[in-house]
């Protein structure tokens, strides 16, 4: 239940008093009622938080103005949206005859990567265990060089060089 906190103000009393009529005014115009409730309850919040002061002539005419000044604000911010939305669809896919199609790489290209994954897995197995144990933790958990080497008990020193060994065999055996 909405409880006017300034009964003197002639808006919020001409709000409780057409409540029902002005969700009907709404729901009316934007063809939702969800859309119309959140319009309305939005009205209410403008004319709570607004200073009551000043006279107002005709305060119901007030009222459904200033409704439809919000249902128009809705409107435009929402056709704003859409035009933004319309143009990021635009700029991020590729259409071939008029059908929108993935930006998914070509099969050869996945194909290609698949492969070159499963040799680092390979190449990253067979390294040296201490080595193989230092590059995994830092730089596939992301563990600092310092954690790492108190995990596996070593000096930063002895961790350093261990991961620079193996990112040295990794490359040799990578490189095309």
């Amino acid at each position: 239940m909405i409880v006017a906190q300034d009964a003197t103000d002639p808006l919020l009393a001409a709000y409780l008093e057409r409540r029902q009529s002005l969700l009907r005014f709404l729901a009316a115009r934007c063809g939702s009622l969800a859309v119309a409730e959140d319009l309305t309850q939005e009205l209410f919040l403008k004319l709570a938080g607004r200073d009551p002061g000043g006279e107002i002539g005709n305060p119901t005419a007030m009222l459904y103005r200033m409704a439809l000044n919000l249902m128009l604000d809705r409107a435009r911010g929402d056709s704003r949206a859409a035009a933004r939305d319309t143009a990021w669809r635009q700029i991020a896919r590729s259409e071939i005859g008029g059908q929108d199609v993935a930006d998914d790489p070509p099969a050869d290209e996945a194909a290609a990567s698949a492969q070159r994954l499963r040799q680092l897995i390979a190449a990253v197995q067979d390294l040296p265990p201490q080595a193989g144990r230092a590059f995994r933790l830092h730089k596939l958990e992301g563990l600092s060089h310092a954690e790492t080497a108190r995990v596996m008990g070593l000096s930063v020193k002895a961790v350093e060089k261990h991961v620079s060994a193996a990112l040295k065999a990794l490359t040799a055996r990578l490189s095309p």
